[in-house]
């Protein structure tokens, strides 16, 4: 009677331990589909970078693309950065067309002209005091871009077209 009775209160416990463990883990259920829709719900969430300023603090670049530096010449004058950076890597050219018109404009720059070919693209941005080109080439293995930046030619700015053309 005594083992019957021991049997008994061990699986009686053990009832217990494993309705706590399922009530609990049905809490737990509820608990995190209520915080998915609440957009008060703290989350943490993880911010992965994917794009970079290098050289022109208002030219984003993407991570998947790396700088070739024996085609990139950059010139640091007081109060302005001027060059072109050339890059590679393994993105869609469409892709990269998309990203520079969507943080080109967002960044300030003004749309001057768009032109689309089948093997190159070629992006015109302009700002008060400089234009940027963007060229973006498909070739067999990497899709190349290059990003000029340079200032912009006008009278009262020191620079005129007549000293330029000589």
């Amino acid at each position: 009677m005594k083992v019957k009775y021991k049997i008994k209160s061990v699986v009686n416990i053990l009832i217990v331990v494993l309705l706590a463990f399922f009530i609990s883990g049905c809490f737990g259920l509820g608990s995190s589909s209520k915080s998915e829709g609440d957009p008060t719900a703290t989350q943490p969430k993880s911010k992965k970078t994917t794009a970079i300023y290098y050289d022109f603090e208002d030219v984003l670049i993407p991570m998947e693309l790396s700088i070739v530096k024996n085609r990139t010449v950059v010139i640091l004058t007081p109060g302005f950065t001027s060059g072109l950076i050339t890059l590679k890597g393994r993105v869609e050219r469409q892709s990269l067309f998309n990203f520079f018109n969507h943080n080109m404009t967002k960044d300030n720059w003004t749309v001057i002209s768009q032109i689309k070919s089948p093997g190159i693209t070629i992006m015109v941005f302009q700002k008060p005091s400089r234009t940027s080109v963007i060229t973006i080439r498909d070739e067999q293995i990497y899709t190349y871009v290059e990003v000029g930046v340079a200032p912009t030619i006008t009278g009262g700015s020191g620079l005129s077209r007549s000293n330029l053309i000589e």
